[in-house]
């Protein structure tokens, strides 16, 4: 029997994000620690890679100003449904809403127009050789926008503007992405490490 495959959505009222949202452990989570968020210190923040946005989320779920930015067309639509849908909830989540503006278009042409302090990139990773390991919802994901053949690209650029630090999502096993310079640190989680590039 062919399983029926829910339709993608963004949501930010429930599911995972909902669940990371009140038990996620706020800025000790190794995304907030890689992005800089420290007490007293929230940097303006890039998703260079908005993806689902839940990152974006997150991030913004902590005090940050988050600007997301997409170039998938469908994505964007997604992203921009999940949000709305989001603010009209009101309250806490209103509030975290307001602190994330979408952008639609490739990140490498808005990075040099836009003043980051700290970029973030997630970019979709190589596939994994046990692909039974990688979520529906990022199946889907990966249907939609394809590979991002030009992630060296975009993290080189990234390096060049931002003006505190890079951060680049990748899974915790693969190698480096070739053709870009070393770390200055990386913080690993179980499945994620967050590679940093310092350039302030």
């Amino acid at each position: 029997m062919k399983r029926v495959v829910a339709e993608l959505r963004v949501d930010f009222v429930n599911g995972s994000v909902a669940h990371r949202l009140r038990f996620g452990g706020g800025r000790g989570q190794d995304l907030a620690k890689a992005m800089g968020l420290r007490a007293g210190k929230t940097p303006m923040i890039i998703d260079a890679t908005a993806g689902l946005g839940r990152d974006s989320f997150l991030l913004a779920s902590l005090g940050a100003q988050v600007t997301m930015i997409e170039r998938s067309e469908k994505m964007h639509a997604l992203l921009t449904d999940g949000m709305e849908r989001a603010a009209s909830e009101g309250g806490q989540l209103r509030e975290i809403i307001g602190r994330m503006t979408l952008l639609k278009g490739d990140a490498k042409d808005l990075i040099p127009e836009l003043s980051g302090e700290a970029i973030l990139i997630d970019p979709m990773h190589p596939e994994r050789k046990n692909s039974a390991l990688v979520k529906q919802d990022l199946r889907q994901v990966r249907e939609i926008v394809g590979t991002d053949d030009d992630a060296a690209d975009l993290v080189r650029l990234a390096i060049k503007h931002a003006r505190k630090r890079v951060v680049l999502k990748w899974p915790a096993k693969a190698d480096p992405i070739e053709g870009v310079q070393a770390c200055s640190h990386q913080i690993r989680g179980k499945t994620t490490r967050y590679d940093v590039f310092m350039t302030g």
